[in-house]
């Protein structure tokens, strides 16, 4: 497009838009632009104003536009001609609009609108911002895609151009791209900003619009953010654009829009390092969106860690701002839990220390104290050790220099805190900080400084030590560490104290006070007394000290722990007097601790009273007192009711009350510390003693002790731990140890006792042998073998198992429940077996007895897991019974054991135990109200409902025998899925539906009531029952009439029994779903919607029967299911009276299934289905449609033809046409890519040898028929619809396929003779089309055939076995030849004949004696040829045996030409073609064949009266002929040649006749490459026809001239390659003398020359160097010889010269090109100074190749360049070396010349070539040259700034001397003086260039080059002073310092 086009397009106005003044198409939304065109405004502007109504019932905000967009008005508003104000009114109007619709796009009502805006106010070509605006938060969605492809935006300039690549494929944009987008293109950024802020405005006025806009604000976070992390550097101008509408949202005060602009913030923190001003901006803002409204205090404080935690400085100014915050602690303590909050902690701490220290009011001091305080703690919680010192010392420094006298009490309270956590850091900061104190007024700051903290006790100096409390307490010399505690002592007990002394003394008295409680204890602990007597002392004053009350004042927890850490010494183990263990034990006795002790009461009066240490067994007898003072205080501590425990058999902490928990419970802890102690050591006999005791007082009776035990043999497993006791295993491997040494020794009538039926030592050891612990089970097995002996316990079999398996036991936990000891017990005998189950019996009894703790009775159960049956069911019901009394609403959460417990209870109803459900109501009830008890007390156990329903397995429910029973659960489980509020339970009962096998009645009864008749047999019988059932239904919650089953119950039924497997006697239920069908077919009894739901799982429910019944689909016996029990009419009305397309799909897919059973009916319903399918499911776009069409047409037709026999055959093959007829009417409304499919499966099922030859020929009809349109139109349609014929036949077999073709052909003869017959008419009827349709129609047939024949996919299909039908076709095609003027079905044909066949058959056809044939048999020949690779030897035999025919053809020339003799040119040239493929297939294998055909071609060549066309054929055939025969066509060559080189000649025929000038070029250049050493006598004329035939051809574009250059260029490269030196070399040289002057011939020449001369080698140029220099001089004296001619052309020839002669240099060496070089620099000198144009442009382009070899011969070059510098200068001579007008431009082109060639060699100089002489002769003539005005004003600016600076520039870096470097830049200085502007200027440019190349070594020169500069700066020429500055810039730049201070 061009410019002004653009220009045009951007002045043109939507209004002016074409395509609105035309109704073929209307964009629209909704619709197809096509059918929009077809609809009137008035419907337009009623769907909008139904989609308004719609949207008012959701958002009331759009109110306001009922009376704008939508008015009545707006109909007739055209707004192309109204003026601009209400053109801007209008667009603010749809801007506010869609701006408020945005939230609501998606739904429907939106899209009314939308369409009905873009109809009238054209909303996609005025408003396409707006739209997309609204649009663009739902990118994903196909409805985007719609909306964008009706905008138009191809053009290049548009902002949303690079949308435009997904209109076409109407894909969605993807996130990925729109993130993209959204940081390459920073206006669409901006875009979306500010699509968030008019939104905003939008709903500014509106009530909750916080949830209106939470699409915008999320859309906004999902795009800014993303694009944020992925762009690779966030840049200024992001932040920048970014930066306003984050500080909008932070000041907002909706939620959502703050919590973006948080993220957003967020992610800016973490990819840009901000500077500290933004840092702090942004923490302003936050702090002040916290403290205005802190509805998101933990996000915005995150986001403010975020901030601190990614930028280094920053956010001074947000201090005081969040310390107003009300929640800032206690949220920062809440983030800490889970998130790391130190950056913002590290940011608070130091500011609030500042701002204790500086405030002024009390209450603001106080504030920010607790503040400093909360967050102080938090800092020591979140922070390591380290970091936190750190910080404390940075803080205390602050504290250090603020300290002042106004310092409040406050501020004390919080150091005292710091200081206790982080002492070593204060002392670092004080001890520091001492130093650093010179005045007095700085110590007495700091001296009270010191009294603010805890340290001020540290710090006080003592009088009597001379030094501080802190290092007198750790003094060496005892008495100052007695003075400093004293002193301690008594500023803590005296009353006055300061609060900093106060806090310290506290703090350090508690210290000191755990420490050395702790450290005394140790003591006592470590010291054994019976070796270190010496000890004693010390231990006594340890004791003394213990006892000070002082020590536990106020912690009565420590005196308790210290108590009971005392009472192991009082037990005595000497027995002298004078022991030191026995005075250690009285002066423990005495102290205070233990006087006081609840436990050792009296004990020191009663002993040390009355017992003297001398007294015999004073051991004992003390010991055994002490005993029994514990006892006695045990028992008096506290009166609890020991009686309940012991009247029970259980002892259960469960149902014990708390007293009695508490006594039981201190009697294990009293037990568990007893046997820790009675193990071993010094004092295990005293506690073994106790031991005795403990049971003598509390458990004296055996049973009562073996209670006691059992409660800790099992008390481990309990959860609830009422007793507050910590039974590990160690501690029940001991009690199991102990209870087997006690069983071992217990009398016989006591082991009985124990083991008696009520006793729970067996149970409870039972439990034991479970336990995941080795040592237990062994300890449990232990104490069963001690009762082993007892043969009247009724646990005696179960013991005497279990001991057989001991290692079993032992060795796996799981044993006793997995594999089973008690399994194993049915294989005893009768006896032991009813032995065994009275044991079990017995357990079960233990089991169901109340006070059985239930985790015990849940160990039980676990033991006995495998053991299943009625028995142990109907046992257990009391159990479930008490359970589920106590699972209730209104009881109490059941205690976790319980859950377990009743779990395992319901695990025993199973396959064993099912068939009392049937005999007990009691266990068949109970199971009902498990499944009816939904509570689930613990999270980890499953409610009481879902265990029960997982126990109705497939086994289960099986052996439940009873039918009633069954029917009773079915019914609770289908009442439970409709009450269920759980996906859970409705899984659960799913899966048990599923797994479980039901009778099909029982499903029936629970669909029907029974009593109630179940169908209406037929649709008269329905129609009857709804004309007498039909009343008034007042609304759909009014339950159903007549007692049946309400549809919601119905349609749960349904959803688990559509799919159901394991369904006995399905056919049942098919009754019943008919008459639920015909009732759901009665009008406006439900929710239409609802109901088709129900009749699609109706339909599916019958599917899923008839599969059931018939999985093969063969048919149903009638004893099994009657055929009229099948109501197949009600089915096909369901598809009649219903519009959705599931339940049509349903109801075809169960029609094509009862096709395969019950034929009959279906087939009097066939053509009402077929038609439906037709107009309705065909025309549906998806995979459930086309499974539909699939699975009918499958099911149905085979069904149908296998109805048909001989009678019957011609009506089925009329239904069938009938069939076929409708799919092929639908085809058109099939999706693309849904047709084929369709089809195919259609033609499979009917057999495509009989039926596709029908549709094909409807398909013809079908197309034929069609309405006409534009012609380019009909070819497309025609060209699409054969490719898919084709697609279509190709899917069949190719036998399928010529029988159809065949049956068409006789199709076509019988119309054709216009025999009727009834399925012929039904294709294509006479009567009912004209006779254009029918020859059309002819037409279409026989083309398709020769298309179909000629395809790939046809032949590739085409395998040997088809060579007989081929055969039959071919004859039969031949034969009806005069249907169509087309060869095409012959020539298919022929290409699938076999190789052998096709030879005869051409052989046999290039003798016809029509010419047309025998052309064609040539070009089906031809194409054979070309397209096969691989032949046969008796097959190359048949092919070579044709030329002699070809041969005859091609001699038939020399006649009369007519008409026919012009076909038979056209014969002789195929022959010609046909030749030169046989040729080139078998010609270099036979090529003696092939000399009588080169010497025809050459007779006809060389005849001078044959026909040019025919003579180019014949030279094309030449050229393959003499490729291939190469030795035996030199013969041919005297005769050839000329006659070639002749045809060049003649011009006037090749110009008229291109392509024959391309086969004579062909030929002449395969003759060359073929034979070049024998074309020497022809080599001179080759030459120059090859290049005058390059000019002629140059000036055409045609394709022929395009390869007729390629070939003349493939022709030189042959001529300078293949042939030697010594032929072409003086061949080129007699050329070139004859050439005339021309540009072309010559460079066409040169490059023969130079393409030669790279094709030789170094030897061979030596060989050749005089000739080649000789005809260089002669071809470089062009200039001189045409030197009053174009210099242009001139130049372009002496280039190619030159680049001759380059190529030659290359090869040459320093020895034989200095000699060259030497000879054309004196030819240079000599004759015409023209020359020296040439000699210094050779110089030049040698220079640029050598590089810095030519610095080698560069020397002698120095004065003649200085002294051309001088000539050529006309500011220095006055006569120059060109002097006349004419020549004046070859003096700048000889200086441009020179220049350049210096250049290169300053450039590549490396051999130090700039002496001082030479530097000297040049430097003056080159600086001279900014003088040199020759060749006007742009030559000199141009020479200068391309040649002359950088020349001089390099001359410079080349001189490498400072001397030299000075007087260079001197000598320019000085022409920056020059009266002439442009001097001065070109001067500067000199300069800023020598500083370019000198770089840091120009330093030197700029002290003399600054005062040129400053008078520069003065220039009156503006344009001199404005590059002074440039200069003095770039210098500045390069250089790296300013320059300003030189000036």
């Amino acid at each position: 497009m061009t410019s002004l086009a653009h220009q045009l397009k951007r002045l043109a106005l939507p209004q002016n838009d074409p395509n609105l003044l035309t109704r073929r198409e209307v964009a629209s939304l909704l619709f197809d632009p096509k059918d929009a065109a077809s609809m009137d405004r008035s419907t337009f502007y009623a769907l909008g104003c139904t989609g308004l109504e719609e949207l008012l019932g959701i958002e009331p905000a759009f109110l306001e536009f009922q009376d704008t967009l939508f008015s009545r008005a707006s109909l007739t508003l055209e707004r192309s001609v109204q003026s601009k104000e209400v053109n801007e009114k209008l667009d603010s109007g749809i801007s506010l609009f869609l701006t408020r619709l945005c939230p609501y796009f998606l739904l429907r009502p939106a899209h009314k609108c939308i369409e009905w805006l873009v109809h009238r106010f054209h909303i996609q070509l005025y408003n396409a911002d707006s739209l997309l605006a609204c649009t663009l938060p739902y990118h994903d969605t196909n409805i985007f895609v719609r909306v964008l492809q009706l905008l138009r935006i191809k053009d290049p300039t548009s902002r949303w151009n690079w949308l435009q690549c997904l209109q076409k494929p109407g894909v969605p944009l993807s996130r990925g791209a729109l993130i993209t987008h959204c940081y390459t293109d920073l206006s669409f950024m901006d875009f979306i900003c500010t699509t968030v802020t008019r939104s905003i405005q939008a709903y500014s006025g509106c009530s909750g619009s916080g949830s209106q806009l939470r699409v915008i604000f999320s859309f906004y976070a999902s795009t800014i953010v993303p694009a944020l992390d992925a762009v690779d550097k966030v840049s200024d101008t992001i932040v920048s654009k970014l930066l306003p509408y984050v500080q909008r949202g932070l000041k907002s005060s909706l939620i959502d829009y703050k919590a973006a602009t948080y993220m957003i913030v967020c992610q800016l923190a973490v990819k840009v390092v901000m500077e500290a001003s933004l840092v702090d901006s942004l923490a302003v803002h936050i702090s002040k969106s916290l403290v205005k409204e802190p509805v998101l205090a933990q996000e915005g404080l995150g986001c403010l860690i975020v901030l601190l935690q990614n930028q280094k400085e920053g956010a001074a100014g947000a201090f005081s701002r969040l310390c107003s915050m009300p929640a800032l602690a206690s949220t920062l303590q809440v983030m800490a839990a889970a998130h790391d909050v130190t950056p913002l902690l590290r940011y608070l701490l130091p500011h609030l220390v500042t701002a204790l220290f500086t405030c002024i009011r009390p209450s603001s001091a106080l504030k920010t104290c607790l503040l400093s305080t909360s967050v102080c703690c938090l800092w020591s919680d979140c922070s390591s050790p380290g970091e936190s010192d750190g910080w404390l010392v940075c803080s205390c420094q602050v504290l250090c220099r603020s300290v002042n006298a106004a310092v409040n009490m406050a501020a004390c309270v919080s150091l005292c805190f710091s200081s206790i956590r982080y002492c070593g850091a204060l002392d670092a900061v004080l001890s520091g900080h001492v130093t650093d104190i010179s005045r007095s007024e700085q110590k007495r700051l700091f001296h009270q400084f010191l009294s603010l903290s805890m340290s001020s006790g540290k710090y006080q100096i003592l009088g009597n030590s001379d030094t501080s409390l802190l290092l007198s307490l750790k003094h060496p010399q005892p008495s100052v560490r007695v003075s400093a505690m004293e002193h301690l002592m008594d500023i803590t007990t005296s009353g006055q104290l300061h609060p900093s002394h106060f806090l310290f003394a506290s703090f350090w008295t508690w210290i000191l006070m755990v420490h050395v409680v702790s450290c005394l204890l140790s003591l006592l602990h470590r010291v054994d007394l019976s070796v270190a007597e010496h000890w004693l002392p010390v231990l006594m004053d340890v004791v003394r000290l213990l006892s000070d009350p002082r020590l536990g004042k106020g912690d009565v927890e420590l005196v308790q722990r210290v108590g009971w850490r005392l009472l192991p010494f009082l037990v005595i183990t000497a027995a002298t007097p004078d022991s030191a263990q026995l005075c250690l034990a009285s002066c423990i006795a005495r102290s205070s601790i233990l006087t006081q002790h609840p436990l050792s009461l009296s004990w020191a009066q009663g002993i040390w009273s009355n017992t003297r240490s001398s007294e015999r067994d004073f051991v004992g007898v003390a010991n055994q007192r002490l005993v029994s003072t514990l006892t006695r205080n045990l028992a008096n501590m506290e009166h609890f009711s020991r009686r309940d425990a012991v009247t029970e058999v259980w002892w259960n902490p469960e149902k014990l009350d708390t007293n009695t928990c508490c006594y039981l419970g201190l009697i294990c802890r009293l037990f568990s510390v007893i046997m820790s102690g009675a193990g071993d050591g010094p004092a295990a006999s005293s506690f073994r003693d106790l031991m005795k005791l403990l049971i003598q007082v509390h458990l004296r009776e055996p049973v009562m002790l073996f209670r006691f035990l059992c409660v800790l043999w099992g008390y481990s497993s309990n959860h609830g731990d009422q007793l507050d006791v910590k039974v590990g295993a160690v501690l029940q491997t001991q009690a199991l140890y102990m209870g087997g040494s006690l069983l071992s020794v217990q009398p016989a009538a006591t082991l009985q006792e124990l083991a008696a039926a009520d006793s729970p030592v067996v149970p409870s050891l039972l439990c034991c042998l479970s336990s995941p612990v080795r040592e237990v089970r062994r300890a449990a097995l232990g104490a069963l073998q001690s009762l082993s002996g007892v043969s009247t316990s009724p646990f005696q079999p179960i013991i005497e198992k279990l001991l057989k398996t001991w290692e079993e036991i032992i060795a796996d936990p799981s044993y006793l429940s997995t594999v089973g000891t008690v399994v194993s017990f049915t294989l005893f005998d009768e006896t032991q077996q009813k032995k065994l189950q009275a044991a079990l019996q017995q357990l079960l009894q233990c089991v169901r007895t109340p006070c059985c703790p239930s985790y015990s009775a849940a160990a039980l159960l676990r033991a006995l897991g495998h053991v299943n049956g009625q028995f142990i069911l109907s046992a257990l019901l009391p159990v479930l019974d008490r359970l589920l009394e106590q699972s209730g609403p209104d009881t109490p959460t059941p205690l976790r054991a319980e859950a377990q417990l009743m779990q395992l209870v319901l695990g025993k109803y199973n396959e064993a135990s099912a068939p009392l459900l049937a005999e007990d109501q009691n266990c068949l009830d109970l199971f009902i109200r498990a499944l009816k008890t939904s509570t689930q007390p613990h999270a980890d156990i499953p409610s009481c409902q879902i265990i029960a329903l997982e126990q109705i397995t497939k086994p289960f429910f099986s052996a439940l025998g009873d039918d009633a029973v069954q029917q009773k659960l079915l019914s609770v489980m289908f009442d439970l899925l409709v009450e269920a509020q759980s996906p859970l339970m409705a899984n659960t009962i799913s899966s048990v539906f599923k797994v479980i096998a039901v009778d099909g009645q029982l499903v029936a009864n629970e669909l029907a009531p029974p009593e109630k008749p179940k169908v209406g047999v037929t649709v008269q019988q329905t129609r009857r029952s709804k004309m007498t059932a039909r009343k008034p239904q007042e609304s759909t919650e009014v339950g159903p009439e007549g007692g049946a089953v309400p549809w919601q119950r119905v349609t749960l039924i349904l959803e688990l029994l559509q799919h159901k497997k394991k369904l006995k006697r399905a056919q049942m239920v098919v009754p019943v779903l008919f008459s639920l069908l015909a009732r759901s077919l009665e009008p406006g009894s439900v929710d239409q919607a609802n109901i088709e739901y129900t009749k699609q799982l109706l339909l599916s429910c019958l599917l899923n029967v008839c599969h059931r019944l018939s999985p093969d689909g063969a048919p149903v016996a009638p004893d099994v299911l009657d055929e009229d029990r099948f109501s197949v009419e009600l089915v096909v009305q369901c598809i009649r009276a219903s519009d959705v397309p599931q339940t049509h799909h349903h109801a075809l897919l169960l029609l094509g299934t009862v096709a395969t059973i019950f034929p009959e009916k279906v087939l009097h319903n066939i053509m009402p289905i077929f038609t439906f399918m037709g107009a309705n499911i065909m025309r549906l776009d998806d995979a459930y449609s086309f499974r539909v069409i699939d699975k009918t047409v499958q099911m149905v037709i085979p069904a149908l033809i296998k109805l048909s026999d001989g009678s019957s055959s011609a009506h089925v093959d009329a239904v069938v046409t009938r069939i076929v007829h409708v799919f092929a009417d639908a085809l058109p409304h099939v999706p693309d890519h849904r047709r084929l499919p369709i089809l195919n499966q259609l033609v499979t099922t009917l057999g495509p040898a009989r039926f596709l030859w029908v549709l094909l020929l409807l398909l013809f009809k079908l197309h034929a028929t069609q309405a006409a349109g534009a012609a380019s139109e009909k070819d497309a349609a025609l060209e699409r619809d054969v490719d898919f014929w084709i697609s279509l036949c190709c899917q069949f077999e190719v036998a399928d396929q010529l029988t159809s073709l065949i049956n068409i052909l006789s199709f076509l003869l019988k119309k054709a003779e216009e025999e009727e017959e009834k399925v012929e008419e039904l294709i294509f009827s006479l009567e009912t089309h004209s006779s254009k349709e029918l020859r059309h129609f002819k037409f279409l047939s026989v083309s398709f055939m020769a298309q179909l024949l000629g395809s790939t996919s046809f032949i590739g299909k085409v395998g040997s076995g088809t060579v007989h039908l081929s055969t039959k076709y071919f004859s039969g095609a031949l034969s009806h030849l005069t249907l169509t003027n087309t060869f095409s079905p012959v020539a298919q044909v022929n290409a699938l004949l076999p190789t052998d066949t096709f030879i005869t058959v051409m052989r046999g056809l290039m003798g016809n004696q029509l010419a047309s044939v025998r052309r064609k048999a040539m070009e089906l020949l031809n194409n054979k040829l070309q397209h096969r690779t691989q032949w046969d030897e008796q097959q190359v035999t048949a092919l070579l045996q044709l030329t002699t025919d070809l041969l005859s053809i091609v001699g038939k020339g020399h006649v009369k030409v007519t008409e026919e003799e012009a076909e038979q040119a056209i014969n002789r040239q195929t022959a010609l073609y046909t030749l030169k493929l046989l040729c080139r297939s078998f010609g270099p294998d036979h090529q003696e064949a092939f000399v009588p055909v080169l010497l025809q071609a050459v007779e006809i060549v060389t005849s001078e009266e044959e026909e040019k066309n025919v003579t180019g054929s014949a030279l094309l055939c030449i050229a393959e002929l003499v490729g291939t025969l190469k030795a035996l066509a030199i013969p041919q060559l005297p005769r050839l040649m000329p006659a070639v080189l002749q045809t060049l000649t003649d011009r006037k025929e090749l110009l008229t006749n291109e392509i024959y000038l391309l086969s004579v070029v062909t030929a002449l250049q395969r003759v060359t490459e073929t034979l070049p050493h024998f074309i020497s006598p022809y080599l001179q004329d080759t030459t120059i026809q090859v290049t005058h035939k390059t000019t002629s051809s140059s000036s055409s574009s045609s394709s022929a001239f395009a390869q007729l250059s390629v070939r003349l260029a493939s022709l030189r490269s042959t001529l300078a390659t293949k042939l030697p030196p010594r032929v072409l070399l003086p061949t080129l040289s007699r050329c070139y003398s004859s050439m005339v002057v021309n540009r072309k011939v010559r460079e066409r020449h040169g490059f023969i020359l130079k393409e030669h001369i790279g094709h030789m080698d170094k030897d061979q140029v030596n060989l050749h160097q005089s000739e080649l220099t000789s005809y260089f001089l002669t071809a470089l004296d062009f200039r001189a010889d045409h030197c009053q001619g174009d210099l242009q052309t001139t130049s372009d020839i002496e280039g190619c010269v030159i680049d001759c002669l380059t190529t030659m240099v290359m090869k040459l060496s320093e020895v034989t090109f200095r000699p060259l070089f030497f000879k054309l620099f004196d030819w240079s000198k000599s004759d015409s100074a023209e020359r020296l144009l040439t000699f210094y442009r050779l110089c030049d382009c040698v220079a640029e190749r050598l590089k810095g070899l030519f610095v080698l011969f560069a020397g002698n070059l120095v004065k003649p360049m200085s002294e051309l510098l001088r000539q050529t200068n006309s500011s220095s001579t006055g006569e120059l070396l060109f002097d006349c007008d004419e020549d004046a431009e070859k003096n700048s082109l000889l200086l441009q010349f020179v220049l350049d060639c210096l250049h290169k060699i300053f450039l590549y100089d490396t051999q130090r070539f700039l002496s001082r002489e030479r530097a000297d002769a040049l430097l003056a003539p080159l600086v001279d040259q900014l003088e040199n005005q020759v060749g006007g004003e742009q030559v000199y600016q141009q020479r200068v700034t391309r040649h002359l600076v950088p020349c001089v520039a390099q001359f410079a870096v080349a001189l490498a001397d400072d001397s030299q470097w000075k007087t260079l830049n001197y000598q320019v200085l000085l022409k920056t003086r020059h009266r002439d502007a442009k001097v001065r200027f070109s001067a500067l440019l000199m300069l800023m260039e020598l500083a370019a190349k000198l770089k840091e070594n120009y330093m030197v020169l700029l002290p003399e080059t600054i005062p040129f500069l400053a008078e520069l700066m003065e220039d009156e020429c503006e344009e001199v002073e404005q590059q002074v500055h440039k200069v003095i810039q770039e210098m500045e730049n390069i250089l790296g310092e300013p320059l300003q201070s030189y000036f």
